[in-house]
Parts: C-alpha cells; sequence; structure tokens
C-alpha cells in the first residue's frame, strides 16, 4: 500500500493492540486532545491471538475508545500479532505511518513488560523513528525527523522521569477502557470467554496504579513516561 503525505499530527502513539495506549496513557491523550491538539493512535495488529474477543470486536471497541479520547485518527497496520520484529516490512509500515502523519512527538511501549509484543513494538517504533529522518530511507515519501520518542507503561509501573496530570480526565480514560469489554468484562458462557490477566479486575489495578504515579507530587491521578537521553521540554 503506498502511503501518501497527510495533516501532520501533534502527538502519535504507537500501540502493539488495541487498548495498549489507552492504558498507558489514555488521559494524556484526552488532556491534549481537548487542548486543540491532533493526536493518532497507530496499532500494529489486530490482537487476533487475544483469548477473548474477535477482530470485528476488537475493532469496533477500538472506533469507540478513539472517539471518547478525542482522536484525530487512529490506523491499524495489520502486522502479524505475536509476530512482531525488527523486519524489514514491518519497520518500512511503521516508518510510513511516521512520515504520513509527520508528528512532532512520538510514544511508544515502555521496553520493560511482562508482554513480548509490547517489548517488540518498543524497539521497532525507536528503529521507525531512526530511519524516518534517513533521506535515503524508502525516499518515495520525504523524511520526518521526530523531536522527542517517549515511552509509556503499560503492565507495570516504572519510576518516570516525566509525569502528566490526569486528575481532571481519569474517568474519561477509564470510559475509553470499558470499551473494551471483550477484553476487561467479557459476557457469555465459560465456552465463549476464558480468565485472563485483564479479566482479573485489571482495570482497577489502572486505577491504582495511576494514582500511585501521582502521588510523589500529590496529584490525584497521574501517568508517567520515560525517554532515552536529554529532554527538552516546552510542551508535549
Amino acid at each position: 500500500m503506498k502511503i501518501q503525505p497527510s495533516d501532520s499530527l501533534d502527538l502519535l502513539i504507537f500501540a502493539a493492540h488495541p487498548d495498549d495506549a489507552e492504558i498507558g496513557m489514555g488521559g494524556t491523550i484526552v488532556k491534549h486532545a481537548r487542548a486543540g491538539l491532533a493526536v493518532g493512535i497507530v496499532d500494529l495488529t489486530y490482537a487476533e491471538m487475544s483469548s477473548n474477543g474477535s477482530v470485528e470486536t476488537r475493532q469496533r471497541e477500538a472506533a469507540k475508545a478513539g472517539e471518547i479520547l478525542g482522536l484525530a485518527v487512529r490506523v491499524n497496520l495489520g502486522l502479524p500479532d505475536r509476530g512482531l520484529a525488527s523486519l524489514p516490512d514491518q519497520i518500512a509500515a511503521m516508518v510510513g505511518a511516521i512520515r504520513k502523519y509527520r508528528p512532532r512527538v512520538v510514544f511508544a511501549p515502555y521496553f520493560i513488560d511482562r508482554h513480548p509484543d509490547h517489548i517488540a513494538c518498543s524497539r521497532m517504533a525507536e528503529e521507525a523513528v531512526f530511519n524516518a529522518k534517513l533521506r535515503k530511507y524508502a525516499p518515495e515519501l520525504p523524511a520526518w525527523t521526530v523531536e522527542q520518542l517517549y515511552f509509556y507503561f503499560i503492565n507495570d509501573a516504572h519510576t518516570p522521569q516525566l509525569l502528566i496530570d490526569i486528575g481532571d480526565v481519569q474517568e474519561t480514560k477509564m470510559e475509553a477502557l470499558r470499551a473494551y469489554r471483550s477484553q476487561f468484562a467479557p459476557e457469555g458462557s465459560e465456552a465463549d470467554w476464558v480468565e485472563t490477566p485483564l479479566t482479573g479486575a485489571y482495570l482497577d489495578h489502572i486505577v491504582a496504579r495511576d494514582r500511585l504515579l501521582g502521588q510523589p507530587r500529590k496529584l490525584r491521578y497521574a501517568e508517567g513516561f520515560i525517554a532515552k537521553g536529554p529532554i527538552e521540554l516546552e510542551r508535549f
């Protein structure tokens, strides 16, 4: 598929699966969207290997969550779930997204996580951000230099370098996450779904983590971010 340049985004978030970005930085997305910034999510896979829900259901849920968050764009690259790797075609797809949407800032999952796909997405995003600025790499689209790459937390809480106060938008973040009913609160008989780490009060854990992240700065709720190297920050 040939990608043409599009209107630029302020923030672009890479996620291995639909719901990853919402878990890690849904509040940050809402705050920036409400401030008039253009925010987009690029999901790498359709999460076709998930134990609960179908691809079609997950896509409907992702679309609903995107509306709640106020996204300017949400796309899915259709890369293989549990098959993410720094392969030339997969990196090229991510570079294409960066060059298409020309974001100032890119986000990706933190590179320490229990899910191998999150770790792979983190590494791939780092490579894609690097390749996107090389003018001789895939020159059919103009090179684009991202100002900063940040990493957000999904399954665990780590010591952040930066905190975003999300106290006033925490409930909107949780509303977006509740859109993923197939993952967090599946319905039907036991034959239709199985218990996973996500079905065991996972949303409560997210609330508790966001509260914990905010405590050092006396914030009700916060989301944390880490960058590699020095940070020059006026705003995201």
